[in-house]
């Protein structure tokens, strides 16, 4: 490959840009061109009366022709880096050898305030946004660029056609691309991706462990590029004073950071990848993102993993990469190649094999509901499919800091500390697709009182727990066609141990009780009268042995998932049985019990 951008430092230095330019590979299929752009963006989110200049690394086929673009933008290129001068990895990801020789660019964007980019990350806010659209737009004829020596950059060579994919953050900003219906994305690929900055931050008007203070402004000042420190220290400020930590509640600061209300303006075809073992970006993010799509029909595709925070690229290689190569060939160059007609949803069972299915949540799934019952078959509560035990109570206190194990375990023993109610022996295997909502009506003596519930597969099986990866370390590890074959950098496999165990954790889902009817804005709990308190849990598909048994397991503080509500000590809560119910998506539409 040969680098076709001359660098002129004294132009350089005056117009205030580092002096850095990304470098070629040193091997590739095919001759390519690599260039430097900063592309005019329209946000001045640092406020100092210019607007941001986005820098994009931009490798393409030396050749006439015009060509889509594979774009890939993330605010962790100038990080996970020696240099002093942020030089962003440059094209160490596999899709430059990949998808150059077939043909496209690919670009990599540098988002706003992070790199060699000026302006403020905000955390995804809509300047993440402004930064995409700005390079789209520069893409498509709508925005001017210079090199990095003042000349004009005009993308010629663009056909304007954009798929973006990524992992985590660079994930999330195709989703938040396709949100804005940015003109020119065709399609995206989101990743272990986020479609709610709310629903990352909190669960229903609590906020997750690690994320109760301030986090947004903390990310924002991971990513930030030293040169902007001092410019943007007003707009981080800002920040985190209007997060709203100090009740968790869905305001306007996070509303715009939201990106599930827009489905309806979404145009771009969506591939999610997610893991159901992802408790980093949890599985409510494909979930409720998926259903907002389903909903307006988008054209769509999906992969459910068995594991964490996960490039496909390292466990399903031949596969992901033959898929994408379709994908983008169909939604980019118009191919009629077949990638639609195949199943729209893989999943993956936790003994490592997929299954296809023509839609997700699976063909055929209904709501079946449970009911939450009294003691029963030797157990301290039961879960029926008729009502029982109506009139009674059980009471749940402060749940004392119990690991997330010890709550599921011997529901045949009475805690206080958690109620467990489970079925009687399935009779046959149950399959479930798709989202679980629990309802409990419950007397409490706090205004507001947190609940979490445990869907729990009760039944001897060998749970897989396979090793995941950072963020930075998804965005920054090495990929070059020798990792590929070796199996070494971005493709090596997941480390996978395997534990007996006789209850796996399905899903959970936590909600503040003064929040149970908007999480815009509290509404006290009313104490010492009955309430009924509905939430949802993380999307899940899963199939449950015959013979196994299907709990849900109630707590009030789980610290090890959420943090702790300061005011809950001495908490009592008592649970109405018979009309406190679960309701899960059940393929078929009943469970054999």
């Amino acid at each position: 490959m040969r680098s076709l951008i001359p660098v002129v430092l004294t132009a350089l230095l005056s117009a205030g840009l580092p002096a850095t330019v990304a470098a070629a590979p040193a091997a590739a299929a095919a001759a390519a061109i690599t260039e430097t752009v900063y592309v005019e963006s329209g946000v001045d989110s640092d406020g100092d009366g210019v607007r941001d200049r986005i820098a994009a690394d931009v490798m393409r086929p030396d050749q006439a022709a015009k060509v889509p673009v594979v774009m890939e933008a993330s605010p962790y290129y100038g990080l996970g880096t020696t240099s002093a001068l942020n030089v962003p990895r440059g094209f160490q990801r596999w899709y430059d050898e990949y998808f150059v020789p077939r043909g496209y660019a690919v670009v990599e964007v540098e988002m706003q305030g992070t790199s060699r980019s000026t302006g403020c990350p905000t955390t995804g806010g809509p300047e993440d946004t402004a930064s995409v659209r700005a390079v789209v737009d520069w893409l498509n004829g709508r925005a001017t660029a210079r090199y990095a020596d003042g000349r004009a950059a005009v993308a010629s060579w663009s056909t304007g056609n954009v798929g973006m994919l990524g992992v985590s953050y660079n994930g999330t900003l195709p989703n938040a691309a396709a949100a804005a219906n940015i003109p020119g994305v065709k399609t995206i690929v989101p990743i272990a991706a986020i479609s709610s900055w709310y629903e990352y931050s909190r669960d229903q008007g609590i906020g997750y462990r690690g994320h109760t203070s301030d986090y947004p402004t903390t990310l924002a000042n991971y990513v930030i590029s030293a040169a902007q420190k001092t410019k943007c220290r007003a707009v981080l400020d800002g920040m985190a004073r209007n997060d709203g930590d100090e009740t968790y509640d869905y305001t306007s600061f996070w509303r715009t950071r939201d990106y599930r209300p827009s489905a309806a303006a979404v145009t771009a075809s969506v591939f999610v990848v997610h893991g159901q073992a992802d408790w980093n970006v949890k599985p409510s993010q494909f979930g409720r993102w998926w259903d907002a799509l389903a909903a307006q029909g988008v054209p769509r595709k999906l992969w459910l993993h068995r594991g964490g925070h996960l490039d496909p690229i390292s466990f399903r290689q031949a596969e992901w990469q033959r898929v994408m190569g379709l994908w983008m060939d169909h939604w980019l160059k118009g191919a009629d190649n077949g990638i639609m007609t195949e199943p729209m949803a893989d999943i993956q069972r936790p003994d490592g094999s997929w299954e296809q299915h023509a839609s997700w949540p699976q063909p055929g799934t209904a709501a079946t509901t449970l009911h939450l019952g009294p003691a029963a078959g030797g157990f301290t509560g039961s879960l029926t499919t008729a009502p029982t035990g109506t009139g009674q109570t059980q009471r749940l206190a402060d749940n004392t800091n119990l690991t997330e194990s010890a709550m599921m375990a011997n529901p045949d023993t009475t805690d206080t500390r958690r109620l467990a109610y489970v079925t009687a022996p399935l009779t046959r295997e149950a399959r479930l697709s798709g989202e679980v909502q629990v309802t409990a009506r419950i007397t409490a003596n706090r205004t507001s009182t947190p609940l979490t519930a445990l869907l729990v597969d009760y039944g001897p099986a060998s749970q897989p727990v396979l090793s995941e990866r950072t963020p930075l370390q998804l965005s920054t590890e090495k990929c070059s066609r020798d990792d590929l074959r070796n199996r070494t950098g971005c493709a090596r496999p997941p480390d996978v141990s395997v534990q007996a165990v006789t209850a796996t954790m399905l899903t959970k889902g936590t909600i503040d009780t003064k929040n149970r009817a908007s999480l815009e804005s509290a509404t006290p709990l009313p104490t010492n009268t009955a309430v009924d308190v509905t939430w949802k849990l993380h999307a899940r598909d899963a199939v449950i042995p015959a013979g196994h048994r299907i709990g849900i397991v109630l707590v009030t503080n789980h610290s090890g998932y959420v943090g702790v509500d300061t005011g809950s000590a001495g908490i009592s809560v008592n649970v109405s049985l018979g009309v406190s119910r679960v309701v899960l998506p059940v393929v078929g539409g009943s469970i054999g019990v």
